[in-house]
């Protein structure tokens, strides 16, 4: 099914529509007639050429053929498919992935390394503004992937999970039953260390927001935090260091990592 026009279409697709109307043009063809021969409206040619709608790869090798591009449009498909991550995380995606310690603090929500397959796609179904069915499995794909860095040894991992993230029904018990139990399968690698802080802590220095501290081979860190439109990586030293003193607070006012094990147990048992 063909998505609407969107307000702040990727860069692709202008750049694909923009190229799809220079080759009628130099050609001759009219934008009626490659309506007619792939089927589409006019209007709907109009919007791919302007950007506003992604080039569907029928238009494409109808408009090659047409407009005798000799593969030259049709060579665009692949790099209109769906980023498999959101462009602004995508410079901590890739520190994330060299870091040889990563320390992470979640509020609300599971981290995303820790995310189980229907908890993520969850997640990203409830995504607004809304991105079709494959930009979903796209995204879900990505998740998991990044999910394999728990597998290297030398690797440490610990994590920091506020109880109401624990809470969150997203995909309903069934999908939540299944991510509590993936949460105790990861704690049971000797790398990877989670701690729970319940909701009697109180007042807490994570109430502002989700972060992540990265420590390089260098020994050089870094610290991510996002909210509602914003990410921003961090590597000024003070406010890493503000973040760092955050962490070590949290962590110990959360629970151990053996009572965090059970508590997370307990949870399951109950839904």
């Amino acid at each position: 099914m063909l998505m609407r026009g969107i307000a702040n279409p990727p860069v692709s697709w202008r750049y694909c529509g923009d190229q799809l109307k220079s080759w009628r043009a130099i050609t001759g063809v009219s934008r009626e007639d490659l309506a007619m021969e792939s089927n589409y409206g006019v209007e709907t040619i109009k919007s791919m050429e302007q950007g506003r709608r992604k080039p569907t790869r029928r238009v494409l090798e109808v408009a090659d053929q047409m407009c005798g591009a000799q593969g030259l449009l049709l060579a665009a498909c692949p790099y209109l498919q769906p980023e498999p991550v959101v462009p602004r995380v995508s410079e901590f995606i890739a520190a994330e992935a060299e870091a040889i310690a990563v320390h992470c603090f979640e509020l609300v929500l599971i981290p995303g390394l820790l995310q189980a397959e229907d908890y993520a796609r969850a997640l990203f179904w409830g995504t607004c503004p809304p991105v079709d069915d494959e930009a979903i499995e796209e995204r879900v794909k990505s998740r998991l992937e990044r999910g394999e860095l728990l597998n290297q040894p030398t690797k440490l991992f610990n994590f920091v999970i506020y109880e109401a993230a624990l809470r969150t029904m997203a995909g309903g018990p069934e999908a939540m039953r299944k991510q509590l139990q993936h949460l105790l399968d990861a704690g049971q690698r000797r790398n990877v260390f989670i701690q729970v802080l319940p909701l009697s802590a109180g007042v807490h220095p994570g109430l502002n927001g989700s972060f992540a501290l990265l420590e390089n081979t260098e020994h050089e860190r870094v610290a991510y935090a996002e909210g509602q439109e914003v990410a921003e990586l961090h590597g000024d030293a003070e406010k890493v260091s503000n973040l760092a003193n955050r962490f070590a607070m949290l962590r110990m006012e959360a629970l151990g990592t053996e009572e965090s094990r059970q508590f997370i147990k307990k949870l399951k048992e109950e839904l």
